[in-house]
């Protein structure tokens, strides 16, 4: 189908993954045929996403489990990132990681001696929190216990919670909330709003006008303000569009799908 006269103006797109692709890994309704049409048109995708719950090999098998053609370059991850700058600044220390295996991975393979499960894990010197939905609240104390003995403290996300079938869940922002409340400090952040993620993927896609797409105001559009790129708002319900007031520059574009602002008729 032909794309909406806003799509066509863009050589490349930077899409958020949950809440406009999918919720739960469930497509929404249009979004992979929209895609599709999009690189029917010879445009560049990529994704963009603060899910450290799994790894990029598992986003990029669902994609394609819904219908989107992807490989492991064109989905940038937040643990991807957190990996790359524990590798690049805190190899060789050592580190108590809130967040799923895949994250414990990402600190692993960034060089650093993760101390899960060990006696010494209250006095690691970083603290990695990440999104997990088996959070402990022996996870909450011994980030805590190190953080105030000393630890760096880092997050991938601030999100407060992202989208489930049956409603919001728990976000890495609201795990994060207690471990800062609970030793004072402020986490360094690695995911949007940070613009890390949408430097990384402009570098893959290369030289191009860009759209990003996303559905949060205090994330995504956040994010593609600091990184320069133009943004439109996946905004599912009254309360998603209020999130604008007073958010400076306004999104080039705000519907209530993915498939809405790519492709003219392809409503969701």
């Amino acid at each position: 189908m032909p794309l909406t006269p806003l799509a066509s103006a863009y050589d490349q797109f930077i899409v958020d993954l949950d809440g406009c692709v999918w919720i739960g890994g469930e497509a929404l309704p249009g979004a992979a045929e929209a895609l599709e049409d999009l690189r029917a048109a010879g445009k560049g995708v990529a994704f963009a996403t603060n899910n450290a719950y799994e790894p990029g090999e598992d986003l990029v098998a669902a994609l394609w489990r819904i219908g989107v053609r992807a490989s492991l370059a064109d989905v940038v991850t937040v643990g991807g990132a957190m990996q790359h700058l524990l590798a690049e600044t805190r190899a060789s220390r050592t580190a108590f990681v809130v967040g799923t295996q895949a994250m414990v991975r990402h600190v692993t393979e960034a060089g650093l001696r993760v101390l899960n499960g060990t006696d010494l894990a209250s006095r690691s010197e970083v603290v990695v929190v990440a999104g997990t939905t088996e959070l402990t609240y022996d996870d909450l104390r011994i980030a805590i216990q190190a953080v105030s003995r000393g630890a760096e403290l880092l997050a991938t996300a601030r999100d407060p919670t992202y989208p489930q079938p049956d409603g919001p869940w728990p976000g890495t922002g609201a795990v994060l909330a207690a471990i800062e409340y609970g030793s004072g400090a402020t986490a360094e952040l690695v995911g949007k709003p940070m613009p890390q993620l949408f430097l990384t993927a402009l570098d893959r896609l290369g030289d191009g006008r860009t759209l990003v797409v996303g559905d949060r105001v205090d994330s995504d559009l956040a994010a593609a303000k600091a990184a320069g790129i133009d943004a439109a708002l996946v905004a599912h319900d009254a309360a998603a569009a209020a999130a604008l007031d007073g958010f400076e520059p306004p999104p080039v574009a705000v519907a209530p799908s993915l498939a809405e602002i790519l492709v003219a008729g392809r409503a969701a």
